[in-house]
């Protein structure tokens, strides 16, 4: 396995690569706050998201 560390940029090309677009990249991101908040805010924090972005991204 790599040692490299995941990111918002190699999240968001693996979404593109498998076809996502950027509705359905918010929509993914709307079902992961409304089913699993907290879940979401660590997911967010492990992809080294500012916190101002985080906020943005969570009120989508």
């Amino acid at each position: 396995m790599s040692s490299e560390n995941m990111d918002k940029e190699k999240w968001v090309l693996l979404f593109k690569e498998i076809g996502l677009d950027e509705a359905t990249m918010v929509k993914w991101h709307q079902a992961f706050e409304a089913r699993y908040p907290n879940e979401h805010q660590s997911f967010l924090e492990w992809l080294k998201i500012p916190g101002n972005e985080i906020d943005r991204i969570r009120a989508l």
